[in-house]
């Protein structure tokens, strides 16, 4: 087995620096020195929900960028030195008719996730990015574009890809008219890349506080969604409406936006839901939701935010503030990801 170091969960709100055992390399195994790992909402739910006494360890972290230090006798697509990004999914089978459509976010016998999820060969609990080095098959790293800022590129890998699957699968381009509702850290960016794509993106939020924001990511407007008279005014107005809010909500209201024929993609919440069929009849709108990204994706996402200048915009900490980050996450004070530098992990 590797040694390395990283920060394993202490109960439902905090996290310790602790030794971490990874691995000896197999044939397709390659081995990274995680610089930068992005700080996700999913992490607060892991941590808020684990038991310390009855589950295995839990080390999050599922959206990271660094540099290759060693691989494995099979693995020729990368060479120690090469600089890589890695997010929330690490295998699958391969052999389904997802894996084979490139899908393997939605493998038929579930994706092996980057922390919390069990491996395939040995039956051991993945444990994340939170650390110093991570131990990964080659075919679920990608190689990180010279251009792309690998802190700002690390959140690319799990909320950059959620926002880019049901972008692309949905034909946005020049011409579309988007709505993006939550502007937060799958909201700005999925403002960002709409825009690039060559979508007239407006921003709906729940008030004008962030108008200065909108544009500043290239948004063409705002609308606030307590605004009765700007909602009504927007009604069957846009081709996709891109729904990045967490908490339950109402979905009357962004469904009414849905231009004819038009979508809502759903990936905030992905809670039980109630819809008025109604609201669907008229306009033939279509409800659907997308999460992370198969492989064939995510190395298009990368490379086109490397062409078009598209990165997150973060908060870079020491990993040793990894509980300051967490408690001001759950205060949703950041704008818009929080990163961890894992240097002071050497």
């Amino acid at each position: 087995m590797r040694t390395t170091i990283g920060w394993r969960a202490a109960g439902p709100t905090a996290l310790r620096r602790t030794a971490l055992e990874r691995r000896d390399l197999r044939p397709d195994d390659i081995a990274v020195r995680v610089d930068y790992c992005g700080v996700c909402h999913t992490d607060l739910h892991a941590l808020h929900a684990y038991d310390q006494d009855t589950e295995a360890p839990l080390v999050p972290g599922h959206e990271f960028t660094g540099v290759v230090t060693d691989i494995g006798p099979g693995v020729t697509a990368f060479s120690a030195g090469d600089r890589v990004a890695v997010g929330n999914i690490v295998d699958s089978c391969g052999m389904c008719a997802m894996c084979q459509a490139g899908q393997e976010n939605f493998c038929h016998s579930f994706p092996t996730l980057t922390y919390g999820g069990t491996d395939r060969q040995d039956g051991a609990a993945t444990l994340g990015g939170y650390s110093r080095e991570y131990v990964v098959r080659d075919a679920f790293a990608y190689p990180l574009p010279s251009n792309l800022d690998p802190a700002a590129a690390a959140p690319l890998m799990c909320a950059g890809i959620t926002v880019w699957e049901p972008l692309r699968s949905l034909g946005v381009g020049p011409g579309s008219r988007v709505a993006v509702a939550g502007l937060g850290g799958l909201g700005h960016l999925a403002v960002k890349m709409a825009v690039a794509l060559g979508a007239t993106t407006t921003v709906i939020s729940r008030s004008w506080d962030k108008r200065d924001d909108a544009r500043s990511l290239g948004a063409h407007d705002l609308i606030a969604s307590t605004d009765t008279r700007e909602m009504a005014a927007a009604r069957d107005t846009f081709d996709v409406v891109i729904d990045t809010i967490s908490a339950p909500h109402d979905l009357a209201p962004y469904l009414k936006l849905v231009a004819m024929d038009g979508t809502l993609s759903l990936l905030g919440y992905l809670g039980p839901l109630t819809v008025e069929a109604m609201d669907l009849l008229i306009g033939r709108k279509k409800l659907s939701s997308a999460g992370s990204g198969g492989r064939p994706a995510t190395a298009e996402m990368l490379q086109f935010c490397a062409d078009n200048g598209v990165a997150a915009d973060v908060e870079v900490l020491p990993s040793a503030q990894v509980n300051t980050a967490l408690d001001r996450l759950r205060r949703n004070d950041v704008r818009y990801r929080f990163v961890l530098d894992m240097s002071d992990l050497a």
